[in-house]
């Protein structure tokens, strides 16, 4: 199975045996309720993986990564297990897939895909939908992660002297050059300095569908992004940088990804801001 699949390909595979479809919808609070969204109609055979459910809540931060455990349990609860293949879908503004996605490699899944075009292609195209909650069972789900490719504050702070990581930062032009205030209370405006700036809508095509690898190298570059080189991800909070990462994984580069993202340097006193693109 491919790391993008069509809407063609997973109408075909459906009812098969090990595949399981997740959808992976996240809103910002107070812009949607994507698990009655999920109820209402999603693709059939779908499970609903609710973000925040797996995010680590003793943390202060939005979206960080949960233990494996923590992980693995709830992988069981939707019926994804070990030699699942795993495809994964979305309706959000935020391609929240990715985020999925990045989850799902950190803690051991080998075979996850992602839908390209996502719900909004599945309905556009009058594919069959399902309504209510999908009945499953219980599978087992191996407590594994690798974190080589997570960066936290400490490594961030390094990597300003070192530059041996690219940066690139997904949020809009406005919120990267600190024109618009960041919305979380405490929070400052701009960007960790020396970031490029790539925001997501410049990796898709009109459809939702993600742009061809030339396209995609192409937008890294005119970023000013150098795709042979190490490159980590950041964004607000570690949802939209994953985007960027899957778009790098596309384009056979393995990024890392900085899991507290603004979040957490534009919330510390003590880390450097840059403003303007």
């Amino acid at each position: 199975m491919d790391s993008l699949v069509s809407t063609d390909w997973l109408e075909a595979e459906l009812g098969s045996g090990d595949l399981r479809v997740v959808d992976a919808t996240w809103f910002m609070p107070g812009q949607g309720d994507a698990a009655a969204d999920h109820e209402r109609a999603h693709v059939p055979g779908a499970v609903f993986l609710d973000l925040e459910d797996v995010r680590d809540t003793s943390s202060a931060l939005p979206m960080m990564l949960p233990a494996a455990e923590k992980f693995a349990s709830r992988m069981q609860s939707l019926g994804l297990g070990d030699g699942s293949r795993i495809v994964l879908y979305d309706n959000s503004p935020y391609r929240t897939a990715a985020r999925a996605w990045f989850m799902l490699k950190t803690f051991g899944a080998h075979d996850v895909a992602i839908l390209d075009g996502g719900f909004a292609k599945w309905l556009a195209e009058d594919r069959s939908v399902e309504s209510g909650k999908a009945s499953v069972r219980h599978r087992h789900f191996t407590p594994w992660e690798d974190r080589g490719h997570v960066r936290d504050l400490s490594a961030m702070k390094a990597n300003l002297d070192s530059g041996a990581e690219q940066m690139v930062d997904a949020r809009s032009a406005s919120r990267f050059s600190g024109e618009e205030p960041d919305p979380r209370a405490g929070t400052a405006a701009g960007h960790i300095p020396g970031s490029r700036n790539l925001p997501i809508a410049r990796l898709f095509n009109p459809d939702g569908t993600y742009k061809s690898k030339d396209e995609l190298r192409a937008a890294f570059e005119a970023a000013g992004v150098d795709v042979e080189r190490p490159v980590v991800t950041t964004c607000g909070s570690g949802v939209t940088a994953s985007v960027l990462a899957f778009a790098l994984h596309l384009l056979g580069q393995k990024a890392a990804l900085y899991d507290g993202s603004w979040s957490e340097w534009g919330a510390e006193a003590d880390t450097p801001k840059a403003t303007a693109a």
